[in-house]
């Protein structure tokens, strides 16, 4: 809008008014204008304005100020939302942080993920229940239609966080977070085998760090075992699993008159998924560890603070749900590829935060391991990042 004023507006107003943007140089250097209209005395000047002052008053100072105000306008509102975003991926690392020092202390106390899986899918379905209610989020429409759609994703989303914490159980949580890092090589296979995406060489060369990355650290990992490791994997599996049915299946949903439904957002999306999570996982979870859960249960497992066990399974949850509301949130602003690229420095955070907190023991051929596997996450999403602006140009020329 700013350079609209200044290219079209002002010129075709000067052009109606030979002296009207006199008043802004003689506003800016009055010694400038005499030089330039050929004169030594600025008397005759002053009132030759004055009297073009008489017939447009400060109609150019106007104009010219509200070019400055659109502009500063546009500047503070992108600023704005350079500080909404800086805060959005903020709060998500740090919840993720969170989430897995509390879920570490937990399964160490309480070894049961069926159940600790569970107490985190009900505590994100109270949570979105609170915010449909109160009217923070938007209610979706849910139909048959709807659920038959999210159901598969809501399965492997399960499965996926299942794995997810039975892996954290098992080994250290960098060591997870380092074995997580191999998302992007399932992405690639899943995609061609059901999407028909060939991936370009390029892509297929930045895989080669990740796996020799994964098996560097792997070596010498203190607290490897395969039932981690493998749980790990699985996890990887399931989630890319879940990212290749939401493109395959498009999440239109349909009634059983045929008529179309209504398109899920991101945050509505997410929010059925928890809830359909809860109600998969309950009967599996009272099924295996529903005993467990008794006084005597507990007592013959070696609980000895319920409390604390039910404090960090609250505060676990919560950041959990958190941290995975606020990724959908930041999903919303910017593209797939930047998403995966920040996931990529989370993991770098939430790998160090762990290190440090846990104490664990890390080699230098472990550390390296892990910093190659990450190098080639990274690598890996910036390559598709720049294929897809040049995917975009592409559409854009031919259109």
């Amino acid at each position: 809008m700013a350079s609209l004023l200044k290219t079209r507006v002002v010129p075709s107003l000067a052009a109606k008014n030979g002296t009207f943007c006199s008043l802004l140089v003689l506003k800016t250097s009055s010694r400038r204008v005499v030089r330039a209209s050929g004169r030594s005395s600025a008397v005759p000047l002053r009132s030759a304005v004055s009297s073009v002052s008489s017939r447009r008053p400060l109609t150019c100072l106007a104009v010219a100020a509200s070019a400055g105000d659109v502009h500063d306008g546009s500047n503070h509102t992108e600023m704005m939302q350079t500080l909404v975003l800086g805060s959005l991926f903020a709060g998500w690392y740090a919840a993720n942080i969170a989430f897995n020092i509390y879920n570490k202390q937990l399964l160490k106390a309480f070894a049961f993920p069926l159940t600790i899986t569970e107490a985190q899918f009900l505590v994100g379905s109270c949570v979105t229940l609170v915010a449909w209610g109160s009217g923070l989020q938007r209610v979706p429409k849910i139909t048959w239609g709807t659920i038959k759609s999210v159901l598969p994703l809501a399965v492997v989303h399960t499965m996926g966080n299942l794995l997810t914490n039975m892996s954290l159980g098992a080994v250290a949580v960098s060591f997870t977070h380092t074995i997580k890092a191999m998302e992007p090589i399932f992405s690639v296979a899943l995609s061609a085998a059901f999407l028909g995406d060939t991936p370009s060489p390029l892509v297929l060369a930045t895989l080669l760090p990740i796996i020799g990355g994964v098996a560097m650290a792997s070596m010498t990992e203190a607290t490897f075992n395969w039932f981690g490791f493998l749980s790990a994997m699985g996890s990887n599996l399931t989630f890319q699993s879940r990212n290749v049915l939401s493109k395959k299946l498009m999440l239109k949903k349909k009634d059983a008159d045929g008529k179309g439904g209504e398109q899920l957002d991101n945050m509505g999306l997410f929010s059925v998924i928890t809830l359909l999570s809860a109600a998969l996982l309950m009967p599996v979870t009272l099924l295996f560890e529903g005993w467990k859960l008794s006084p005597a249960g507990l007592a013959e497992m070696g609980v000895r603070s319920p409390n604390g066990v039910l404090m960090h399974a609250a505060m676990a949850g919560l950041c959990f749900h958190l941290y995975q509301q606020v990724s959908y949130m930041i999903l919303q602003r910017v593209s797939p590829v930047t998403h995966s690229i920040g996931n990529c420095v989370k993991r770098v955070v939430v790998i160090s935060a762990s290190v440090l907190f846990f104490r664990n023991p890390v080699s230098m051929q472990n550390a390296l391991g892990t910093a190659l596997a990450l190098a080639g996450v990274f690598l890996y999403g910036t390559v598709k990042r720049h294929q897809a602006i040049a995917a975009g140009k592409k559409i854009s020329a031919s259109e």
